[in-house]
This record gives C-alpha cells, sequence and structure tokens, in this order.
C-alpha cells in the first residue's frame, strides 16, 4: 500500500512525505503506527526509501531503484491500451553459474515482473520492447559475461498463439481478470450512484481509489502485458482495463482532496508537478474518453 500511495500521489508531489502524513493516511485502512513504521523501516532497508531529517520531522522519499521500479510500474498500471505490435520478439538467454545461484534465483523473479516469459531453462522471451529494462538488470547484477540478448523473428514450425501459450498462463490471468470484473464491476456501480448523490465522502473515495489501485496494479505479477495480436479474441484484460479507467475517474478528485487536506499540513504542497491533473493521470495512455 506505501508503493501504491507514492505511486499515486506522493511522486507528483515532490516525491518525499513527513512520516506523521504517511500514518495519518494509512489509518484510512486500519493500520496503526507501530506497523507503518516497521514497514517504512523495512522497505529502507530494502534499498526502496531513504530519509532525512528536517528539525524533529522524518521525511521520506524513493530511492533511484525505487523511482525506477515506480516508473516502469506505473507506466504499466496505466497502460490502458496495448500498442500494435512489430512482430519482433526479444529473446534473452542466460548461463549464471552454480555458485551465483541466488543472482539466478532474483533475475528470474525480475524478468518475471517486467512481463518476459520462459518456455525453457535460461531462454525468456518477450514481444515487448523491454532492450532497458535488460540493460538495467545486466548492469545492476554484473552478469555481462552470462548474458546474450537479441531481436528476432519467429518462423515456427508452431503457432504465435501457442508460443505464447507454452511461455504464459494465458488460461490462469484470464481468470484473475474475470475476478477482477466480477468483483469492481458491482462495486462501481454502487460507488457510482453515491457519489452522485454526494452521500460518499473525500476520505472513503481516497481509501477506494487507492484499494483499486493497488488492486489492479496486482497483475503485474502475472500479466505480460502482451500486444492484442497476440491475445485471444475476447480478452477479459481489456474489459477490466476498461473498467478499471471509469472507476479511476470517479474517485480520482474527491480521494486527491482528500490527500492534499492530509499532504499539505506538514508538506510542501507547492512541490506538487504543475502538469499534474487527476482527471488525466500522467501515466494513462489512453484517457480520450
Amino acid at each position: 500500500m506505501i508503493f501504491t500511495l507514492f505511486g499515486d500521489y506522493i511522486c507528483h508531489y515532490g516525491s518525499k512525505i513527513w512520516i506523521g502524513s504517511l500514518i495519518q493516511l494509512l489509518k484510512e485502512f486500519g493500520h496503526n503506527e507501530q506497523t507503518v513504521r516497521v514497514a517504512v523501516s523495512r522497505m529502507v532497508k530494502q534499498g526502496w526509501l531513504s530519509s532525512e531529517k528536517k528539525s524533529n520531522k522524518s521525511y521520506y522519499f524513493l530511492t533511484k531503484r525505487g523511482e525506477q521500479r515506480i516508473q516502469e510500474a506505473g507506466n504499466r498500471i496505466f497502460k490502458l491500451k496495448s500498442p500494435k505490435w512489430d512482430g519482433k520478439w526479444l529473446i534473452l538467454m542466460y548461463t549464471i553459474p552454480e555458485e551465483d545461484r541466488h543472482i539466478r534465483d532474483e533475475l528470474r523473479r525480475e524478468l518475471h515482473w517486467s512481463g518476459f516469459g520462459s518456455f525453457s531453462n535460461g531462454c525468456w522471451i518477450s514481444p515487448n520492447n523491454l532492450v532497458n529494462e535488460v540493460n538495467i538488470l545486466i548492469q545492476k547484477y554484473q552478469i555481462e559475461d552470462y548474458v546474450e540478448f537479441f531481436v528476432a523473428d519467429y518462423f515456427g514450425p508452431k503457432d504465435e498463439q501457442l508460443l505464447v501459450r507454452k511461455s504464459w498462463d494465458i488460461e490462469g490471468i484470464e481468470k484473475r481478470y474475470e475476478e477482477f470484473i466480477d468483483e469492481y464491476s458491482k462495486k462501481f456501480i454502487i460507488h457510482q450512484s453515491i457519489i452522485a448523490q454526494g452521500e460518499m465522502s473525500d476520505a472513503e473515495c481516497f481509501v477506494e481509489r487507492s484499494k483499486l489501485v493497488h488492486e489492479y496494479r496486482k497483475f503485474l505479477f502475472i500479466d505480460p502485458g502482451l500486444p492484442n495480436e497476440l491475445l485471444p479474441q475476447m480478452w477479459s484484460g481489456n474489459h477490466a482495463a476498461l473498467l478499471f479507467k471509469q472507476y479511476y475517474k470517479i474517485l480520482a478528485e474527491p480521494a486527491s482532496r482528500f490527500f492534499e487536506q492530509i499532504f499539505e499540513k506538514d508538506n510542501d504542497l507547492q512541490k506538487k508537478d504543475s502538469f499534474y491533473d487527476v482527471q488525466h493521470h500522467p501515466y494513462m495512455t489512453d484517457m480520450k474518453n
């Protein structure tokens, strides 16, 4: 949830927040002060957050690593329409020694999170342009001697749809999207009516918007973001994206009002990005409708 708040709010307001404000925001979800402090401390140790003191107040902000992860996650969460595919595949192969298996295990997790699929040991593929992400991983783990990657065409003998199903659990991802649609379409209809009648508080909208983003971002860990050309014709992920966009928009303004109400007391509200508009989120690539 802290990652969600940084990505959806704090990074657009100077990327820094007083711990007291963060505690107050997270109390809306039922988290107490001790729980928040423990979670923040853990994130500092893991290299996601850093801190600084101003007078007697501690402020927290994303590290460079944290910023990169938020940027990548934000671009994928709010990419509500798949780009046209150029027909190319990015192929990555590695032979990391057994004595460095901890690096190999971490690399697998990173590749999976970035959207790569694997149909054989040490060979990962993606139809998306992830060259920059691969270079970052190579530098991060210093595995230049063990990795090769290139862009190529696929000439068979199998159909590319079969290649996709061998590399990713398409049926499992589809089921998760259907569960999301079933749960959140009902919530959307109810909240749309309540908000229209002025019977939902800004604080409640803040909680629901954060829960929505937090739940939807879980698809980062299972959905590789394949182009439409490689997906089933009636792909539930497209319907889930539309639902997410519509639901997000009705919650956006009251939720941001509540955030600013808390944030302005002990933080610098003037650091808010001049281009930031909650109805046209900077990460959203399909907000015309």
